[in-house]
């Protein structure tokens, strides 16, 4: 019987979002470096093989607090979406790279190197680890999926992105 409701609440924890962790925050002191995640849902997204459109930057005026971080917004309109459904708009694994989480690991997710895959949000870490992470996105979704639940709660990295250095978000 207990092993019928253990493979019951595994399952059913499959459909869940990815989050409850730490979010992964870099010295902006904002999730995703400062930048806007609902605004993701409003640029064109690229082939895989292209370099996605630049995240756009936040503004510190208009900011909500979701799973223990500050994230920053372009408009109010776009804070009123998050806060609204949160869960839709943050980044898979605390913003924290999706091919690491895939490899077994938390390392911070760069706010431009980003793709939407099913309705989700998942950043990576460097051009290369995205060139790796496109090879085959739905198996290393499902791996991240497999390993995240025993990493999820380690700390959150405290690695600095590489090559990326934040301007936002813009001061109100």
């Amino acid at each position: 019987m207990k092993s019928v409701l253990f493979a019951a609440l595994a399952a059913a924890s499959f459909g869940l979002p990815a989050f409850a962790g730490d979010q992964y925050i870099d010295s902006t002191g904002f999730a995703v470096s400062g930048y806007d995640v609902v605004a993701y849902r409003d640029l064109a997204q690229n082939p895989v093989g292209s370099a996605q459109p630049a995240a756009v930057p936040g503004n510190a005026a208009y900011t909500a607090e979701h799973n223990g971080a500050t994230f920053a917004f372009s408009s109010a309109e776009n804070r009123d979406k998050f806060a609204a459904n949160p869960d839709f708009y943050a980044p898979q694994y605390d913003g924290h790279c999706a091919y690491g989480v895939s490899k077994g690991g938390k390392v911070p997710g760069n706010p431009n190197l980003w793709r939407i895959v099913d309705d989700k949000l998942y950043l990576n870490i460097t051009k290369n680890v995205v060139g790796f992470w496109e090879e085959d996105i739905p198996g290393n979704i499902d791996l991240a999926q497999g390993n995240w639940p025993e990493i999820e709660p380690a700390d959150a990295s405290k690695n600095v992105i590489p090559n990326f250095t934040s301007s936002a978000p813009e001061q109100g």
